[in-house]
């Protein structure tokens, strides 16, 4: 009898790794998560609940179809060896971005950006941050850990330097952390994304990559996350961002992270992530149609 082969990828997208023009990968890791686990699970899990996700996004008036899209699915990391791990979405990404695709990340925790951005950065040494986030992610060290999902963007910070990384969203963290980015290392838009539009508009012809770390909603918008943080976004404030990243002319990578699905039963904020990541893709896709037009 002929069995019918099931696609696990992302929305079925089905092109080769050659054929594409961005490659999503998921990182299932969450070696320094310091609260509620689970952030491992997210690649996979939103996989499946794609499937009940359109391909046309009426808020892009874009279809996936129409795109290029490879979905390599979750690396092959060592369990347990952070900078070992780190090394790996390095590697990875760095060979993306060598054959011109442009990385579209899953998390993951949020550790999991570092080696990402470090790659773009070499490629891409004018590269600025936006960074979506309940937490500032600043501290110099963490449980006595240099390399932890609240320290990454502080790493980030010493090789990109001061007025690189624009925060919004923020509403919790160290008081040095805070007192810190005021010293006018990191801008940062706390308790919402007031400004982001301008911001756009200042870095439009800059190179920029995106980060959206899941919980920088609302806990009543997306619970499953492993540190979740009251006062935050609602999902349109997030589909108003991403009408703001759609004027960007050179964006150069994205990843989401933080989803931990089994954090929520409902099945609600593997949901948000799986539409999430469809707006992304395709911004991704409609941003590099802009450069080559």
């Amino acid at each position: 009898m002929k069995m019918n082969k099931v696609d696990l990828s992302f929305q079925s997208c089905q092109s080769t790794y050659e054929e594409a023009d961005v490659v999503i990968y998921s990182v299932p890791m969450d070696a320094t998560t310091s609260f509620r686990p689970g952030t491992r699970l997210a690649g996979n899990a939103i996989r499946v609940d794609s499937f009940g996700v359109e391909w046309y996004s009426p808020y892009r008036k874009a279809n996936l179809k129409h795109y290029q899209t490879c979905d390599i699915g979750d690396l092959d990391l060592p369990i347990g060896a952070v900078e070992d791990a780190l090394q790996v979405i390095y590697a990875t990404t760095k060979q993306i971005l060598s054959d011109d695709k442009l990385p579209m990340m899953v998390g993951g925790e949020h550790l999991s950006s570092l080696p990402v951005i470090e790659a773009i950065y070499q490629k891409h040494p004018d590269v600025y941050i936006i960074h979506l986030d309940a937490h500032t992610d600043l501290r110099e060290t963490f449980f006595g850990r240099k390399l932890s999902h609240a320290t990454f963007m502080r790493h980030v910070h010493a090789f990109v330097g001061d007025g690189k990384i624009y925060q919004f969203g923020i509403r919790s963290g160290d008081q040095s952390e805070f007192e810190w980015a005021d010293e006018g290392h990191v801008y940062q838009q706390k308790f919402d994304f007031e400004g982001l539009d301008q911001v756009v508009e200042l870095l439009k012809d800059k190179p920029v990559y995106i980060t959206i770390d899941l919980d920088v909603l609302d806990p009543s918008v997306c619970p499953g996350t492993g540190t979740p943080e009251p006062g935050g976004m609602q999902y349109k404030d997030l589909l108003w961002a991403f009408d703001q990243f759609e004027k960007l002319h050179h964006i150069c990578g994205a990843d989401i992270v933080e989803l931990a699905p089994m954090l929520d039963p409902s099945g609600a904020s593997t949901a948000v992530a799986a539409k999430t990541l469809r707006e992304m893709v395709l911004i991704l896709h409609k941003n590099l149609q802009q450069r080559l037009v």
